[in-house]
This record gives C-alpha cells, sequence and structure tokens, in this order.
C-alpha cells in the first residue's frame, strides 16, 4: 500500500510540470472555445482526489486533533483561499502560461509571502502529521517545493498562443 500512496501522492506534479513547459500542447489539446485554465481545473481536482484517497489509506485518524492542527490548517486554508479570491481561477490554474492576461497583484499575501498558494498548503499539510505518516507528508512538501522551483522560472517565449 506504501508505494501505491507514494504514487497517488505524487501524481499530480508530472501533469503540472508538463503543463508549465509546454502549455501550447494543452491549450491544443482543449480545443478551440474551451478554456484551458477551467479543463486544468477539472484534471487538477481530479488528481487531488486521488491524493487525497492515497492520503486517507495511510492515515490513521482520531479526535481530537493536537493543539497545532488548528492555527497551521486555518491559516493555510485562509492562505489558499484568499490566491484564489485575488486571482481566481485563471491565476490560480496557469491562465498566464495559456496567454490571458492576469491582474498584476501585490495585496496580502503577494509581497509578503513567496508563493502563498504552495505555503499555505505546506501548513495546511504540517497540521495533519498526527494523522498522516510523516514519509507522506514529506512527499507531498517536496512535490510543492519542486513547483515552487519549476515555476520560478518562467520563459516567456514558451507561453500559449490562444486558439481563437
Amino acid at each position: 500500500m506504501g508505494i501505491i500512496a507514494a504514487i497517488g501522492v505524487l501524481s499530480p506534479f508530472p501533469f503540472y510540470y508538463y503543463l508549465w513547459n509546454w502549455p501550447q500542447s494543452w491549450v491544443d489539446f482543449c480545443g478551440k472555445g474551451r478554456d484551458p485554465s477551467k479543463i486544468m481545473a477539472y484534471v487538477a481536482h481530479l488528481l487531488k482526489i486521488i491524493q487525497f484517497i492515497s492520503l486517507f489509506y495511510v492515515s490513521s485518524f482520531h479526535w481530537p486533533p493536537p493543539f497545532y492542527f488548528w492555527p497551521l490548517f486555518a491559516f493555510g486554508q485562509f492562505l489558499n483561499f484568499r490566491v484564489y479570491q485575488l486571482l481566481g481561477e485563471a491565476g490560480t490554474y496557469y491562465g498566464v502560461r495559456f496567454g490571458k492576461t492576469i491582474p498584476w497583484v501585490t495585496e496580502f499575501p503577494f509581497g509578503v509571502i513567496s508563493d502563498p498558494q504552495y505555503v499555505g498548503s505546506i501548513m495546511s499539510l504540517l497540521g495533519c502529521l498526527s494523522w498522516v505518516p510523516f514519509q507522506y507528508i514529506l512527499l507531498w512538501i517536496i512535490g510543492y517545493v519542486f513547483m515552487m522551483r519549476v515555476e520560478s522560472n518562467e520563459d516567456q517565449s514558451t507561453r500559449a498562443k490562444p486558439l481563437n
């Protein structure tokens, strides 16, 4: 079960890596008249469900959670909500790589926290350490750190051209 859970935890990261580096192929795949960010969101949600199911099978739940769960999980989810609130679906799901114009945002948490969506997700994961074995949390965090590194280097010449 451990290998299957590890594969499930890592399942979204090759998809994100591919989309970041070759966005035009995704736009072409989605086709004319379809929003590549929206389709990416659907696939990302499916992959997130696979991640959660993978963790569920190796977790042991108990109640109440430890004291550190609430602040880590709450602030982590706040950061994720705030990023989505400020950027919307296109900004959260690589819209800029798919040829969309995303407004420049400087409100909190941007300008204060680098990669706030990943920081928020990492905080939420750390809050779950009492339920999920450490190696799976670490593997997921390594995936996020890998994507932070990948997304920090953008070659603007590889941005997709919209299929109008």
